[in-house]
């Protein structure tokens, strides 16, 4: 007799089917990648349009769409408002003295901060409260008291009254910052430098300042863009043109009769550049700074 084999088909069991849930969250995710997308051209666009205006004379900003784009872009613009307008000078004072103050503002607050959270002292809830109390103050509510002080102490027209009217604004907001990341700051690394007979200047400049870069790092990125965009006080107490910032010397290009709005337009892309660098290059470092705290090592 034959041997009659039988062979079993496979039954072709149809392929996995997503899940429902995953077919939802894929939507999901989509639909959030389009509404930050649309944000981040919002957020883009105004940068985009400032240069297309910098590139277009009087006649094309009045007499077309704020939309269009410049016809015969003038990029002797950007010349005019380095050289006519004085702009290298305003440049290089708005460098100088927001540089000069966010190392006064940081090492200041350093200092400070601390002596807050290390030192034992009666008085030191009371200097926080004072601080904190600073905060609170509105800038322009102190703009008279300022020019009063500044004119008796002969500071008026001078980039002292400047930098220290940067460097006292900035420092609560700095010293927040710091103490929160002091706080979650390991005692015993300084107790232990203090076991190696280290003394409380070596702690703070050998230890403790190196390890608190990062927020360091932050509150000067911080500072650095609140100088270099302050209008007020640079032109309430500034009035020679050797000492004016950027913010101040766009008005060179506002005349009684006429007003280059290209100039202007070029002015502020030349002014924008540095933020926008600092942002390109350091937003880790900001991330870093202000999370540097948030977790107990």
């Amino acid at each position: 007799m034959s041997e009659v084999t039988t062979q079993h088909a496979t039954p072709n069991l149809p392929a996995p089917k997503a899940s429902k849930k995953s077919y939802l969250n894929k939507i999901g995710f989509g639909f959030l990648y389009l509404i930050l997308g649309v944000f981040a051209i919002i957020q883009i666009y105004p940068l985009v349009w400032l240069v297309f205006f910098s590139l277009k004379t009087n006649q094309e900003v009045f007499g077309m769409s704020p939309f269009a784009l410049p016809q015969d872009p003038q990029w002797g613009n950007f010349t005019k408002a380095w050289t006519s307008g004085n702009i290298g000078l305003y440049f290089f004072n708005s460098v100088w003295i927001t540089g000069l103050s966010v190392i006064l503002t940081v090492i200041l607050a350093s200092f400070v901060t601390f002596a807050l959270t290390r030192m034992h002292w009666k008085l030191s809830g009371l200097v926080l409260g004072m601080f904190l109390v600073a905060y609170m103050i509105p800038l322009h509510s102190t703009i008279i008291p300022l020019f009063n002080m500044f004119n008796n102490v002969g500071l008026i027209d001078n980039p002292a009254s400047i930098v220290l009217s940067y460097t006292a604004f900035n420092l609560p907001l700095t010293i927040m910052i710091l103490l929160g990341f002091y706080k979650t700051f390991p005692r015993e690394i300084e107790e232990a430098a203090v076991m190696d007979g280290c003394s409380i200047h070596r702690i703070f400049f050998q230890v403790t300042l190196p390890m608190t870069i990062p927020v360091l790092s932050t509150t000067a990125i911080i500072n650095m863009i609140y100088n270099w965009n302050e209008f007020v006080f640079v032109n309430t107490f500034i009035s020679s043109d050797k000492f004016k910032t950027l913010t101040v010397g766009i008005n060179n290009f506002v005349g009684q009769y006429l007003t280059d709005w290209g100039a202007i337009g070029a002015t502020l892309v030349i002014s924008i550049i540095p933020i926008l660098l600092a942002f390109l290059f350091l937003s880790d470092k900001i991330v870093e700074g202000m999370t540097a705290g948030s977790v107990k090592g």
